[in-house]
């Protein structure tokens, strides 16, 4: 069998990466490629010089007598606005107006030729660099953010993990222009979210999270941030909820689909730049964190009004982890895998011995000495097809589901062995991390 063992160690993924779209080039906005925008004027121009129907010119003289310009002064083409006041203040304007001085530009500022800090890894490691001097620094990207709470003179924004990712520092822009020195609380590369800290002295407006299992699909959704940068900052969108809970792809720097993010999408406009703003409902409460939109499909086909937002309730539960810990704790099996369906049909036959029923799992390359997997008596070629009672299609679902488990819960797994289907029951009490330091035959864990 180990002569078997390449393709198999060739596919393995590595779970403790971070997770990021298809890798883009500076200079970015919020996570999206920014490239030169050419603002056309809304007016049609004639053609050659004009149209001509049969080679002759369609306007010709006949009948301009009739028409002639009046002679005269000019002095009555004078006119004036008119005095009557109309009413516009919508629920859409009052819930602006509620929220918007809690909105921020958030720069992301690099050292130049940082090759360790490249845009195309969208999720790579944040430092702070306090020996560079600000000449030594480049803005690398923008994005948006939203001040949640205030804690003295401690301000606290909330936004996207791609828009801090790889920063060397970082600077925000209040919404009214006011620029503070920012510092990195904590950041989750999962569920893209990150949480900053400023001096809020200054600071008077806080926006607050309404409850994001209560919007409707249908409702009113306003989008709030700094599209292109903080030069069009706190620029206000609006559509509606198109769906509560939809599922979509996350995929790490190799393009690799490493788990399913479940969002709020809304037809809301989002572009380059709103990443980490805010998506409020009519009543000025944030729902969502917007984070991404489909610009086209797989084909190229372009795709319009497809936006999309990280749940708020979601949103809380990460970042006040993040507040506390400066991480996001998640349970860990111990072991590195690859998908069965990466796998050919005669090496399941002849190597994992699978029924031929079997189609779907994943497949342990490694079981980590002392990890909850090989407690559970997991080892190398055993196919993972359930856990706590949820089927697994791939390494992506088996993620999923292991996330939402916390430290220390019982949880069962299915799994073959030499073709034999056996359960057992797993103690999740190791982290990724804890994996990392203690053990060095693993290379990867999950």
């Amino acid at each position: 069998m180990d002569n078997n063992n390449n393709q198999f160690n060739n596919q393995q993924h590595d779970h403790n990466e971070e997770t990021t779209p298809t890798p883009e080039t500076r200079k970015r906005r919020g996570g999206l490629t920014l490239t030169k925008v050419a603002v056309t004027a809304a007016v049609a121009g004639l053609l050659g010089g004009g149209v001509a129907y049969g080679g002759i010119n369609y306007f010709n003289n006949s009948g301009m007598n009739d028409t002639a310009v009046p002679a005269g002064s000019n002095s009555t083409g004078n006119t004036k606005t008119s005095n009557v006041n109309v009413n516009v203040s919508s629920q859409s304007t009052k819930a602006f107006n509620k929220v918007k001085g809690a909105m921020v530009s958030v720069i992301n500022l690099q050292k130049e030729n940082n090759s360790s800090g490249t845009l195309g890894q969208l999720f790579g490691s944040s430092s702070s660099s306090n020996s560079k001097s600000k000449s030594e620094l480049e803005e690398a990207s923008e994005g948006s953010g939203v001040i949640y709470k205030k804690d003295g003179n401690v301000a606290y924004i909330v936004t996207n993990n791609h828009v801090v990712s790889g920063s060397s520092a970082l600077r925000v822009v209040t919404s009214s222009g006011k620029q503070l020195q920012a510092k990195l609380v904590g950041k989750d590369a999962v569920t893209d979210l990150a949480v900053l800290k400023v001096n809020g002295s200054s600071l008077k407006t806080v926006a607050s999270f309404g409850n994001s299992d209560n919007i409707k699909v249908g409702e009113t959704a306003l989008a709030i941030g700094s599209p292109l940068g903080s030069q069009y900052a706190t620029s206000l969108t609006q559509g509606i909820i198109s769906a509560k809970k939809r599922t979509i792809e996350t995929t790490n720097s190799s393009g690799t689909q490493t788990g399913n993010a479940t969002v709020i999408q809304t037809d809301a406009a989002i572009n380059p730049g709103n990443s980490g703003g805010a998506l409020i409902n009519v009543g000025g409460q944030v729902v969502g964190i917007t984070s991404s939109k489909i610009a086209s499909d797989a084909e190229g086909t372009s795709v319009e009004g497809m936006g999309f937002a990280i749940p708020s309730n979601e949103v809380v539960n990460i970042i006040n982890q993040l507040v506390k810990n400066g991480k996001v704790v998640r349970p860990a099996l111990g072991i590195t895998y690859v998908d069965l369906a990466n796998v050919s049909s005669a090496q399941q036959k002849s190597i994992l011995k699978l029924p031929s029923n079997v189609e779907n799992g994943v497949v342990v390359m490694s079981a980590s000495a002392g990890s909850p997997a090989k407690k559970a008596g997991l080892s190398k070629y055993d196919v993972i097809t359930a856990l706590g009672g949820h089927q697994i299609s791939d390494q992506s679902t088996l993620r999923d589901i292991l996330y939402k488990y916390k430290l220390n819960d019982k949880v069962s797994i299915t799994y073959y062995h030499n073709g034999k289907k056996k359960t057992s029951t797993i103690k999740l009490t190791e982290t990724s991390s804890q994996l990392k330091t203690s053990s060095t035959t693993a290379t990867s864990e999950s």
